[in-house]
């Protein structure tokens, strides 16, 4: 029998960190794992080399006139730093009430589960469903996506489905599922000045050359308005305000500014005038600093003048920006703005494209959106509506998942996106966890969908 929160604890021992080669073994694992579990449901597996991971396919074929559907999800979880904020260790899944505790149990490791159980439920019920179904769980979506589109070019022939399936954005609450219909996308990228050739006494040289770590602190200093607006011209130009029905949408969350900032752990938020935090997170384009390094970072003072400073930067992007576009903009300020005194080099990143969809019956939905992706919007909606008791919300989200407009670019179709994670469920931090009974209702719903989208 196929026991969910069993294999996810397998799952989740395997620790599949794709940003550092330390953890090989664990990605090695995981995408065995994975690749096991797909024959064990049924599925012909095929693992695809990439330059880095793999991608592992698993397929049940058919009837080309039956829908097809693509399942994503991805193998690789974050890093688990700082270790010493978890309470339980990270790789060794631990059962609290209705949570489970692990890197990875959310992001993605949870929400893909629920996709495999529903559809070993529903192949063992229903051996004959007219349904063509593949599994694409890629090995590098935690640094960016990589190598997924020329994965995605090299074997397009392969992925000529109706729509893509997935559960990789979050809900407000376990009562309330959320269908995500926009994701900003992300411009991502580190700024390195540099001045002397080494290290410096400050004492014996401060005042005689521009420090790199004020030229930093200036330069940050410059990118924002004291009101929260990107000081950068032309930032916001292909910026288009949200739809009325996104607004209202919106709005039946009740969302409460007050414990959304207990929440943050701020005392006041910092939007751009016109727009609430919730409308912020969702339909403004942002540009945020990641991390700054540079100097003595350690115990007590140094006195130095340091040879080198660098900041993180991310911009998260919202549709009809592009990275290509956008970059242009802030790499030219940036480089307009490099205080005299230190060299500058800005090192690029990875990169996302922002996505949406509008899902049937709004008032501006597109009209050559497929029938078959409009059928799988009414399919998830009436199995969330009979599962939670309540219709599920059609809103935008401030992540970011590059590959969904990679997907849209190559393949040419859209996403249905179940929000199944919480805010309350700490992804990419220590104590990562994820709500058993969202997971255990997930499942029940994505076995509907599919039913419903097999049956028409």
């Amino acid at each position: 029998m196929f026991d969910p929160i069993e294999k996810l604890k397998e799952y989740v021992r395997h620790p599949s960190v794709s940003a550092d080669p330390q953890f090989k073994q664990g990605m090695v694992g995981a995408q065995e794992f994975v690749s096991g579990l797909l024959k064990e449901i049924g599925l012909a597996v095929e693992v695809v080399p990439t330059g880095l991971h793999p991608v592992i396919l698993g397929k049940r074929e058919g009837d080309p006139k039956w829908p097809h559907v693509i399942i994503y999800g991805h193998y690789d979880v974050q890093p688990p730093d700082p270790i010493a904020l978890w309470q339980t260790p990270p790789f060794e899944p631990t059962i609290k009430g209705e949570r489970m505790y692990g890197r990875g149990t959310a992001d993605n490791k949870g929400p893909l589960m629920v996709h495999f159980a529903a559809v070993a439920r529903l192949l063992a019920k229903h051996p004959d469903l007219p349904l063509r179904i593949t599994f694409v769980v890629e090995g590098e979506e935690e640094i960016g996506s990589k190598n997924f589109k020329t994965f995605l070019l090299a074997n397009k022939e392969k992925l000529r489905g109706d729509f893509v399936y997935l559960s990789d954005t979050g809900i407000p609450s376990p009562e309330q599922i959320v269908i995500t219909v926009g994701l900003r996308g992300m411009l991502a990228f580190e700024v390195e000045f540099s001045g002397p050739k080494s290290d410096l006494h400050s004492g014996l040289h401060g005042g005689v050359l521009m420090n790199p770590l004020q030229a930093l602190a200036e330069l940050c200093a410059s990118l924002h308005t004291p009101d929260g607006r990107v000081n950068i011209p032309g930032f916001y130009d292909a910026v288009v305000e949200p739809e009325l029905w996104e607004r209202a949408e919106l709005k039946k969350l009740g969302l409460q500014e007050k414990p959304y900032a207990e929440f943050l752990g701020i005392k006041e938020f910092h939007t751009p005038p016109g727009y609430t935090p919730f409308e912020a997170i969702r339909f403004l384009p942002t540009l945020e600093f990641n991390g700054i390094s540079g100097g003595y970072q350690g115990e007590g003072t140094k006195t130095v003048i340091p040879a080198k400073a660098s900041v993180k930067i991310t911009c998260r992007l919202v549709p009809n920006q592009t990275p290509e576009n956008v970059k242009d903009l802030v790499f030219k300020a940036i480089q307009a703005r490099c205080p005299k005194g230190v060299t500058l080099v800005i090192k690029e990143q990875h990169h996302a494209t922002p996505y949406i969809a509008i899902p049937p019956d709004r008032s501006n939905t597109p009209k050559d959106q497929s029938p078959i992706l409009a059928r799988g919007f009414r399919a998830v909606d009436e199995a969330i509506t009979e599962v939670w008791g309540r219709p599920p919300l059609y809103l935008r989200e401030g992540g970011s998942v590059g590959l969904i407009a990679d997907l849209k670019q190559v393949l040419g179709i859209d996403a249905v996106m179940m929000g199944l994670f919480l805010p309350e469920d700490n992804l990419h931090a220590p104590n990562e966890s994820f709500h058993l009974g969202v997971m255990k209702k997930g499942i029940e719903a994505s076995e509907k969908m599919l039913t419903k989208l097999a049956k028409g």
